[in-house]
């Protein structure tokens, strides 16, 4: 389902992302959550939620990168 806040985000994501990187996760997320509501538009039988997870994380992947400290930095 598509996420209101940052508050309803997955604790995978609240707990190693900074602010912007999770309002980039969670807007992207919602993006993708309706662009793949059609089976036929995913690929691999993946669910609808698996493909806007891995939307999301690509969107933030543009914007931030893990350093080796293992947090998320902008670019």
């Amino acid at each position: 389902m598509p996420y209101k806040n940052r508050e309803d985000l997955p604790l995978s994501v609240k707990h190693v992302l900074p602010d912007h990187a999770q309002d980039i996760y969670k807007e992207a997320y919602n993006h993708a959550w309706d662009e793949y509501k059609d089976p036929q538009r995913r690929n691999n039988n993946e669910s609808q939620e698996q493909v806007s997870h891995k939307v999301a994380w690509a969107a933030v992947k543009h914007q931030y990168v893990k350093g080796d400290d293992g947090l998320w930095h902008k670019k």
